[in-house]
């Protein structure tokens, strides 16, 4: 997981450093002249309108701290959540900051669904259906804490755990 996030953090440079700390939905820092009565062209900035803000994250379950600007605000409001402004926006808009909460956003989602399709099965048993399906396989294997956990087949009346094989010396 950790080198497809890498990969996810390149591709959505933010265009300039601050922006990476934070969701800033693709504004940048203007350049332009002061111009006075003289003429007198001296050079200044424009910084975009960044507040400190704490959302809730129903997936999460968390109340997240974030540098936003004041337009990315409204579009998670008109989004309806930090969520969903995360899953639909382009990762170009997102940036670092934006890319990293998508991917656990996107792997709390995950094992909520294997959790549900693993509870939804084992309310069922083996009357309607002998296997899980295989997203909900896949599911299970992403959730669960070690590849060498048990495999339990319901077709088959036994399981054997990796651990409990016997060696003969």
């Amino acid at each position: 997981m950790l080198s497809s996030t890498s990969a996810i953090i390149q591709l959505a440079k933010a265009p300039f450093k601050r922006a990476q700390r934070g969701l800033f939905g693709g504004k940048q820092i203007q350049f332009g002249n002061n111009v006075p009565h003289s003429k007198t062209k001296t050079r200044r900035t424009w910084l975009p309108n960044v507040q400190t803000k704490r959302l809730f994250s129903e997936v999460l379950n968390d109340w997240i701290k974030l540098n936003m600007t004041t337009s990315v605000i409204r579009t998670v409001d008109k989004k309806g959540g930090l969520d969903r402004y995360l899953l639909e926006t382009r990762p170009d808009l997102l940036g670092a900051k934006g890319m990293e909460l998508r991917g656990k956003v996107v792997e709390a989602m995950k094992a909520k669904q294997a959790k549900k399709a693993l509870k939804n099965f084992a309310e069922r048993g083996q009357k309607n259906s002998t296997t899980l399906s295989t997203e909900a396989q896949e599911a299970v294997r992403a959730v669960s804490p070690s590849p060498s956990s048990t495999v339990v087949n319901p077709t088959s009346t036994t399981s054997v755990a990796p651990s409990q094989t016997s060696t003969t010396l």
